[in-house]
């Protein structure tokens, strides 16, 4: 499967669990330099593949990873993922640039909310991501601290929002 451009309409958003054919679109969404910039928290190197299969391999085989691929009218349109850190449960997603503000990226999220029900949940984004801050909270994520790190993606340092649905 690959990504497509948006339809006008609203698009019909699914979570199914990640094949290893879903692993090419995953990374060409995640070398679009534009995401890299808006996500900040990325890769070293996006273009890495050696890297990103080794990473893909060891987060599909860990049993405390739940990872989804995200389809918008049956087309990969992302990944939303929970996995352990420092103790405590955390998500991520990704959403290819082309579904941006078309709804994908907040139905996924609440799809995925109601499979993984662990709570808390923490988040974070860069503190001008405002479309992944509006995603998080319309699911119900609260702001819960701030901090200053440094996001490969911008190759500096970068201001983020902690979140948390508890």
């Amino acid at each position: 499967m690959t990504t497509q451009p948006v339809a006008a309409s609203r698009p019909e958003v699914t979570l199914r669990r990640v094949r290893g054919t879903d692993l090419e679109a995953f990374f060409e969404m995640e070398r679009d330099p534009e995401a890299n910039w808006m996500a900040a928290f990325t890769a070293k190197d996006p273009s890495d593949r050696v890297l990103f299969d080794a990473r893909w391999a060891l987060l599909l085989d860990d049993a405390q990873v739940t990872a989804r691929t995200i389809c918008a009218d049956g087309l990969i349109a992302g990944s939303v993922m929970s996995y352990i850190e420092d103790g405590e449960t955390e998500i991520t997603y990704w959403i290819a640039r082309e579904y941006w503000g078309s709804g994908v990226a907040s139905q996924s999220l609440a799809l995925f909310l109601d499979e993984v029900t662990v709570r808390p949940l923490n988040a974070r984004t860069a503190k001008d991501n405002v479309g992944s801050l509006t995603v998080l909270k319309r699911c119900g994520f609260e702001i819960v601290g701030e901090n200053e790190d440094f996001a490969n993606g911008r190759g500096e340092l970068v201001e983020e929002h902690l979140l948390q649905l508890a």
